[in-house]
């Protein structure tokens, strides 16, 4: 019943001084940034896709999963913005189980919170050197966010953190869009108040520091289905569910209408092989009804190496170890089918 301290952690600036973002890197990512404030902002048709692992659990099967994206990214450039899921932190229901790269950089061996750090850093940084991709990452502790502020060209706020007001007031301070979910209960206010709460202005103390934002513009929305009192999956990816959050939206009278829409998690029920259907569905759903072309500028999907998860330790390489991934395969020529009908 206590909390013993292990060890003073280094600050943001040690960690990012160790793994710099080199000059060159920072101007592809500047250029990639420009495209994707582009496309939130209306001056883009080209279609998002938040795509990659459920979790980030092992350098090189991630790696080999990024230079195969980034193959297909170079096909598909005039019609569809890739940014790759690099997920490094894992929200756990229980607080059981594996919580991510952050925590565990050897998913078989103890916590190390600061080889951790060090990890994740030079992994996202190492995407962009490799393939000019920055990448995505869930913000599930905001005192962690500077770690990454550099590297990271989207982020996301999970739906059991949209509530809190920290997740709120960080995400008004952040540059890059920040994808607000619904929480479980699938309420649509509770997350249309995070947004609107990213993009006012904040004074508040963060890592021991009063600090002001000026607003995050970009801040929008992410459907990702709910569940009911009896532990229900509902989705919410529906042509009437967007079109009653396109209403919803229009009354809060936000900055850049936006939603991502989130294929698995309650919306597939985890049923990751749905996110095919899903996707399409979206996609018709787009192509008959102005509004919902509008709103919806992107997909998250979760998709690994192989189809499917494992336990830690089974050591299947390119495996999800947290929720089921769509394989390498059938991730692709969904890409190329999305691209075709857009």
């Amino acid at each position: 019943m206590s909390i013993e301290l292990i060890r003073k952690l280094p600050v943001p600036e040690e960690v990012k001084a160790e793994y710099p973002l080199g000059e060159r890197e920072t101007k592809i990512k500047a250029q990639r940034d420009e495209k994707i404030k582009a496309i939130f902002t209306g001056q883009s048709d080209l279609f998002l896709l938040i795509i990659g692992p459920c979790s980030a659990d092992s350098e090189k099967p991630v790696m080999d999963y990024m230079h195969r994206l980034l193959k297909v990214q170079e096909k598909v450039q005039d019609k569809i913005l890739i940014i790759p899921r690099l997920y490094t932190n894992k929200p756990r229901t229980t607080g059981e189980g594996y919580k991510g790269m952050i925590h565990q950089p050897d998913p078989n061996g103890k916590p190390d919170m600061l080889k951790g750090l060090l990890s994740i850093r030079k992994l996202h940084t190492k995407v962009i050197c490799e393939t000019g991709m920055p990448c995505a990452d869930e913000m599930l502790y905001p005192e962690n966010y500077q770690y990454l502020s550099d590297v990271l060209s989207y982020v996301a706020v999970g739906a059991r953190s949209v509530e809190n007001q920290q997740h709120r007031l960080v995400a008004s301070g952040i540059e890059s869009p920040v994808g607000m979910k619904n929480p479980t209960s699938g309420d649509f206010s509770v997350m249309l108040n995070s947004i609107t709460a990213a993009q006012c202005e904040h004074t508040f103390i963060y890592r021991g520091l009063e600090v002001s934002t000026s607003g995050n513009p970009l801040a929008h929305a992410i459907l990702r289905g709910s569940v009911n009192k009896h532990g229900q999956s509902i989705p919410n990816y529906h042509y009437e569910d967007i079109n009653r959050l396109y209403a919803a939206y229009e009354q809060k009278n936000l900055q850049n209408m936006a939603v991502i829409i989130d294929t698995n998690h309650s919306n597939s029920g985890k049923q990751y092989l749905e996110q095919i259907r899903i996707s399409k569905e979206i996609l018709h759903s787009r192509r008959h009804n102005k509004h919902i072309e509008k709103l919806v500028k992107g997909l998250m999907i979760e998709s690994y190496l192989e189809d499917g998860n494992q336990n830690i330790g089974d050591g299947i390489y390119g495996k999800s170890i947290t929720d089921p991934c769509l394989g390498w395969e059938k991730s692709e020529r969904l890409i190329y089918e999305i691209a075709d009908s857009l």
